[in-house]
Order: C-alpha cells, then structure tokens, then sequence
C-alpha cells in the first residue's frame, strides 16, 4: 500500500502541481490566449458563411439547370443560331450572356452579331469553348472520367476522378505533357458545374449545364456578379452574440468589400482578424471578420485572468479530492486482490475436503475393510453427497469465469417454477436428512408459471438450499416457502442459522465476499454462491433479496415475473 501511494504521488499528485504552476504563470499569456479563442470561434463562423455562400452559388447553379431543363421542353431543335442567349436571359435573372456549346467544337449560340457583349465574349472564349485553346481556369464540379489529350491521338485515355491538370489552388495550367485545360476536358462526363477566368483582371464566372436530353450539347450562361453578390448577401452574416463582437465583410479578389454586416461598418478591408477563402467558385474571394471594438479584449483578457485564476484553484482543489478517490478505489482494488487470494485459498480448501472424504471411504470400500452392509450404505451415501458438494462448488466456479467472460447464455423456455423446485427437492432432502436437518416445504398448489432456463433457475434454488445448510446453527432447520402473488413468483429458502451480520446485508452479493471466513469460522464455501444466484436472477427480470429472520437465522427470497399465459 506504501509504494502504491507513492508512485501515486510520484505519478498523478505532483505533476498536476507542477501543472497548476504552469498554468498560473500563463495568466500573463491571457490575451494572447482570448485572441487565439477568438480566432478559433471566428474561424469556425467564417468558415460556416463561406459554406452557405458556396450553397447559394450551387443553389443558383441547381435554378439555372432547371431554367435550362424549362426552355428545353420545348422540343425545339438546338442548332445554328439557337436563340439560347436571349432565352436565358429573360428566364434567369444572373445570367448576363448565354451560350451552347456542342461538344464536337461548335459554338451555336450566341451569334457575334447580337451585340457587343456576344461579339466581345466569342472574341474571349470560342477557341477556349471549342477546345482549340488551353487556358488558365478555376473549375468546379463532380468528379467523372476526364479525357486525356486529343481524343484523336492513339494514346487517348481517360482518368477516373483525378484532374488531368498541373493545379495550384485549383487553377489549371497548360501543363506540357498533359494536354492542358480545354473545356472538353473539363467538362468530361459531368453533367454541371462553374468555371472562373480573370480576363483584364476582371472575374469571368461561368455556370454550364449539360442535359440528359442531348448529352453532347453544353448550355452555359456568364454570370452577373453584382447580380450574384445581392443574392448571397443574406449569407454574409453573423448571429448573436458574434455580431455584436465582429463585422463579416464579403471581399472580391482586389480587396474590395462588396457585401458586409453591419451595413454601415467602415474599417481597414487589408487587416482583417481573420479570413477564410471562399473556394474554387469565387477563387481569391474571402470571408473576412474585424473586431468591431479592438479595446475590448484587453478588458476581456483581465476579466479572464481572474476567472482563470479561480478556475485553477478549484482544478487543484478536484485534484485533491481526486486523488483522495483514485486512492479509495486503489484500497478497494487491493481489498478485492485480498479478496481474490482468500477465494483461491477458500477453492482448495473446499476441493480438498469432499476429495479426502471421497478418497478415504472409497479406498476403505475398495479394500474390502468395511463389511456391514449398513456401513457401507452410509459410506455410499457420504461419497454421493461429497461428489455432489464438489459439482456444486466446480459449477459456481466455471459459471463465475463464464460471466467474468461475458459468455453466459440462457436457454429460455416455459418452466413451472414449482415442478422444478419439487425435483430439487427431492433430489436434495437425502443429503440433508443424512446430515440432520429438517426440511418443511409448502408449496403453491398450483403450477407456477416462468419463463426461463430451467438449469440456472436450479442452480439458483440448489446455491439457496447449499447456504442454509451450510450456515446452520445447532437448530438445523430449513423451510422452503413458494406462493405466488401479483403477478410475481416468491421462492424464498430460511433457515436459523448464523445470520448476516450487520451492514452485510448487500455485500453478500458481492463477489468473494464471505460474511463468515471459510478458514477462521470452519464455514465452507467461496463467496461466489449469492452472487451468481443474484445475477442469473436479474438475468430473468427478476431478483434475489435478504432479510434477517425473527428468532435468528436468515432468509433469502427469489422473485420472478410470471410467464403470461
């Protein structure tokens, strides 16, 4: 007990001193520490409007697809001058220009001729649509089987999943070896997605559409970003108590806020707390949050330093008690390794002695030393009854280490409680006449319907019996009462024996608690009786019970629910 106290201390008590100390000395550190939470806090926020921001776009990217799906249903041929620009426009409000791209190299719409912004977006991306020319570009979109190189090239091959681009970021490059970034390409076997350029350092953001209706087809529309940015403004917001702390700004890729909360919030867009990009979608766009107050985690870090103070006292005062439980549990750790050797010690004992007995009278049987025919009933009778006493005691043994293993399983089925109490009975009263006690039995007179297994319900009556005999006094008398009473089965087995002493009354059930030593007392037995009893008895719903009996003695009482009929 002495060495496991101090390694107790060497291990658990003196290190959290050492680490109470630690953490005094980093109450200097608390402003260091509330920016860093507040940082992690503001992370997470940011990171979660970044996300919504990226669900709207997909939401708009979803609309777009059912606008596209809508002008479709017409059944109207997609070829040559196809009115899709002007269609989508007055059916999707963000699209600034629509296209359609068939995937042999065509560009059907929109004609050049339109207006300045077809003629300018088809001077911008024919060759880029018609996959005639590679070009730097950020993507989005499911992954699918991507072509590799010219599809008229012997080595054409497509690629499961995996881009086929040189990417920093998500941009892709002309890589030499791997073909580059052609449209075809990226469109592979997916059936949406975004694309971004920066054509004169200005965002260029395409959504593109393919139907099921005509696979070889790409409808696409250039977002109108202003447009765009009003409907994700609702995302650029924080709830309380975060908005009362910090502004959430909505950045382009030159720095400019173009969405924010509060409204009238004015600060200095190149040093914000914290920023997290929004992704592939809006490349070099970010989230950014600014303290609307800076003074205030100054005033926040001494507020922190006295809780944080507080709460280290108190820390040190759970370890105190903490270690005053790990110590407790460590005593009763080694009361149940006490325990542990008794029960080996109790084992051999209580082997040893039906063996000796079995081993004397049978070698006297065997010899031919005993020849009164009534001397050698009796020594029969004691070697059966030696025998049975070993059964019981292996039995409670092995069924021990079986529920220690988790490996006991019951069969159950319709039994009558009473049917198998009288076979015990029976079985049992020769044992204990031979040994002068007096069994008195009433039992219901009707059947007593269980439902259970009908060896551990015996096994339960036959520990019961054991212990009356066992624990008996000079009045060696056991009665056996089974009734029945709402709905409820009451076996209960009392006898006038030593009685359990007080404050016993629930460790009986514990495991290799013995109220009466085996050694000191002469009582035989393992301590593991009553407690195998206790759980096979609450493994049917049921229970086991102990009340001291008026007169002396004990009695122990098995409930059990009645079976339904």
């Amino acid at each position: 007990m002495k060495r496991a106290a101090v390694l107790f201390v060497i291990a658990v008590f003196v290190p959290s001193l050492v680490l109470g100390w630690l953490a005094a000395r980093s109450l200097r550190d608390q402003q260091l520490v509330l920016e860093r939470q507040e940082m992690l806090l503001c992370q997470t926020a940011s990171d979660a409007i970044a996300q919504n921001i990226v669900g709207g776009i997909s939401q708009e990217q979803a609309d777009f697809a059912r606008a596209v799906e809508e002008l479709l249903g017409g059944q109207e041929p997609v070829s040559l001058g196809y009115p899709f620009d002007e269609r989508i426009r007055s059916s999707w409000p963000l699209a600034r220009l629509g296209f359609a791209v068939a995937l042999n190299g065509e560009v059907l719409s929109p004609p050049p001729w339109n207006s300045a912004e077809a003629t300018r977006f088809r001077i911008e991306n024919d060759r880029f649509l018609c996959s005639r020319e590679t070009v730097d570009v950020v993507w989005h979109s499911p992954k699918g089987k991507i072509p590799l190189g010219n599809p008229e090239d012997e080595n054409y091959k497509t690629k499961e999943g995996k881009s086929v681009f040189a990417t920093k970021g998500g941009v892709a490059t002309d890589a030499p070896g791997e073909g580059g970034a052609r449209f075809r390409q990226i469109v592979g076997n997916s059936q949406e997605g975004t694309l971004a350029r920066f054509l004169q350092d200005e965002l260029v953001l395409l959504f593109w559409y393919r139907s099921m209706r005509d696979t070889n087809m790409v409808f696409g529309a250039q977002v109108e970003i202003p447009q765009l940015i009003r409907r994700l403004a609702p995302a650029v917001h924080l709830d309380s108590p975060l908005n009362e702390l910090f502004a959430v700004v909505l950045r382009d890729d030159m720095g400019r806020a173009v969405a924010l909360s509060p409204t009238n919030f004015v600060g200095n867009w190149k040093r914000p707390f914290l920023s997290t990009e929004v992704g592939e979608v809006l490349p070099h766009w970010e989230v950014s949050m600014y303290l609307l107050d800076p003074g205030r985690l100054n005033h926040a870090a001494s507020t922190a330093q006295w809780t944080i103070g507080f709460i280290i006292a108190l820390l040190l005062a759970a370890i105190a008690v903490g270690s005053w439980l790990i110590a407790t549990d460590m005593h009763r750790q080694m009361e149940l390794a006490r325990q542990k050797t008794n029960f080996v010690s109790n084992v051999s004992h209580e082997i040893k002695t039906p063996l000796t007995s079995i081993r004397m009278f049978s070698e006297m049987l065997a010899e031919g030393r005993v020849s009164d025919p009534a001397s050698q009933k009796r020594y029969v009778s004691i070697i059966a009854a030696e025998a049975a006493r070993l059964t019981r005691l292996i039995n409670n043994v092995l069924e021990f280490a079986r529920r220690e293993r988790g490996e006991e399983k019951y069969q159950f089925a319709p039994v009558d409680l009473c049917e198998l109490t009288e076979k015990i009975i029976e079985t049992y009263r020769p044992n204990l006449e031979a040994n002068g006690f007096a069994l008195r039995t009433d039992l219901s007179p009707k059947p007593v319907p269980v439902k259970g297994d009908a060896d551990a319900l015996s096994q339960i009556v036959l520990n019961l019996l054991s212990n009356a005999e066992k624990y008996s006094g000079e009045l060696k008398e056991i009665e056996l009462k089974l009734k029945t009473d709402s709905g409820l089965a009451l076996l209960t087995v009392c006898d006038r024996g030593l009685g359990v002493p007080a404050g016993f009354e629930e460790k009986i059930f514990e495991k290799f608690v013995r109220a009466h030593d085996a050694l000191a007392s002469g009582v035989q037995g393992t301590g593991l009786g009553l407690t195998i009893a206790k759980q096979i008895a609450q493994a049917h719903g049921g229970d086991l019970f102990y009340k001291s009996r008026e007169g002396g003695g004990s009695c122990f009482t098995l409930r059990l629910n009645l079976a339904k009929s």
